[in-house]
């Protein structure tokens, strides 16, 4: 069984073990500690000890130990994959990727916080100094989902360390395997100062968020429990970074390359069985080549390979668990009830008897309110749209309540000027959808969350900031009061 890890020690946790299911297999692969709301307590007071000295550690020293941490998951990298491949279900090749560039994120983040602690400002008057100092917040809650428990961790601990900061992590229920295995890549840091605690989000997260000296939550998941984070952070005034829900549209223009954006299309939809949160949801395709498309990304549909993501043929890996591909599979039955067309997929796989499998579904003739188009899908659902025209497809594409990530496909430089500005997103892709950038902030508008991970603004996110006047020659002020 893995253990909770607080500071700097193994605990076994007062809750019962969880059983670690295998989506492709549904075979309980291992048993995860589980901890109870005096284990938060314990993990909490630890980060709050541990946090004067860590603040206070050089940045040249906490850099060299981010440093050291990337080192290790690249030593460990085809252990750390081949356990998220059978915690996630995702491919194995997809998991060592991951691994390096949750790597690569420690690593940029112990550079940006050896030098980003602030900055000189003009002054007044020539015997006053003026600085603008970054300082870290204290004790920072770093919940994270089940579709990237390592990738997205690193997002949220790499700069909050790099900052100054110390952590508790609580992994999602259904993948707390992995998470508490990375005990051994960050057991050089000093005790206390990264706190590993598995558990239900009715106890020890609800625990968490809640307890007074955690003054940050770094979250992400759906929006319905952002929305709860809110209110609870208000109490406190805790600070929030929420990377919530999506409904990504994808524009196809009859002026693109309709082969690319049909594999897109598939690509977008498709990876990690839809469950992505910034998974392409909607396709609007302007009326000329609507027909062609539909055609071809049916047909690419078809053709990937569905199967576990251990077996290095497969493409198309099983979803989570049986209650997220039951939702899935209800939504598709709704919009067929209601006259939309399935050109492939929309049924379990029949040569797949063990595990938790969709397939690949590709659907038109969807009402503008069908669940499918409205509201986040998390599956391998892929909707078509028949528009008019750029005017039409970019009115549909902003009509929604979330704005995480839109991508367009077009040849014409004027439509992405105006779509660049226009676009209610704050992922923003042309002709390649889903690609991220360590130096590029991630995260959304609206509905679809709160601040900014990755880049300069993702280690900012996780700092205060302070602005310093200093009268060096000292003396009595004219200003002051009595009168002189």
């Amino acid at each position: 069984m893995r253990t909770l890890w607080v500071n700097g020690t193994a605990l076994e946790g007062g809750g019962k073990p969880i059983d670690v299911i295998d989506p492709a297999t549904e075979k309980v692969i291992g048993q995860a500690g589980q901890g109870n709301a005096a284990d938060v307590d314990f993990a909490v007071d630890a980060a709050r000890s541990a946090f004067p000295t860590w603040r206070s550690t050089p940045a040249s020293v906490r850099a060299a130990l981010l440093h050291q941490a990337a080192d290790r998951l690249r030593a460990e990298a085809e252990t750390i994959a081949t356990e998220l491949t059978l915690e996630t279900g995702r491919t194995m090749r997809k998991n060592l990727g991951y691994v390096d560039w949750s790597a690569q994120c420690f690593d940029y983040y112990a550079e940006i916080g050896r030098h980003h602690i602030g900055r000189v400002i003009p002054s007044p008057e020539n015997s006053q100094l003026s600085l603008v100092l970054k300082a870290p917040l204290g004790v920072v809650a770093c919940i994270v989902p089940w579709n990237y428990p390592l990738l997205l961790l690193s997002w949220k601990i790499a700069p909050a360390l790099a900052a100054g900061n110390t952590v508790v992590i609580k992994p999602a229920s259904y993948t707390p395997w992995t998470t508490l295995g990375l005990a051994r890549i960050f057991d050089h840091l000093p005790p206390g100062v990264l706190n590993i605690v598995a558990g239900s989000g009715r106890e020890v997260g609800e625990h968490l968020i809640t307890h007074p000296d955690v003054r940050m939550i770094a979250f992400t998941g759906s929006t319905e429990v952002g929305q709860h984070l809110m209110r609870v952070a208000a109490d406190d005034v805790k600070r929030l970074n929420l990377e919530l829900g999506g409904k990504d549209p994808l524009i196809i223009c009859a002026d693109a390359d309709l082969e690319a954006a049909a594999r897109a299309c598939v690509w977008g939809s498709f990876l990690n069985a839809g469950q992505v949160c910034t998974s392409v949801e909607r396709v609007y395709i302007e009326a000329p080549v609507f027909d062609p498309v539909c055609e071809r990304v049916a047909e690419l549909s078809r053709e990937l390979v569905i199967g576990p993501g251990i077996e290095p043929q497969t493409e198309v890996t099983p979803m989570i668990r049986a209650a997220e591909r039951d939702d899935v599979l209800e939504q598709i039955r709704a919009a067929e009830a209601a006259g939309a067309q399935v050109l492939c997929g929309g049924k379990i796989p029949e040569n797949h008897g063990q595990g938790f499998y969709l397939e690949p579904t590709v659907i038109t003739g969807l009402a503008p309110d069908s669940t499918l188009m409205v509201e986040e899908t998390f599956g391998p659902v892929c909707p078509l749209v028949s528009v008019a025209d750029f005017d039409e497809a970019m009115q549909l594409a902003n009509r929604s309540s979330y704005g995480l990530g839109a991508t367009l496909f077009t040849s014409d430089a004027a439509k992405v000027h105006r779509y660049m500005r226009e676009i209610e997103a704050g992922n923003v892709w042309v002709n390649d959808p889903l690609i991220d950038n360590l130096a590029g902030p991630f995260g959304g508008f609206k509905r679809s969350g709160l601040g900014r991970e990755l880049g300069v603004e993702g280690f900012e996110a996780f700092t205060e900031t302070k602005h310093i006047h200093w009268e060096i020659e000292g003396g009595i002020k004219s200003w002051w009061y009595p009168w002189s």
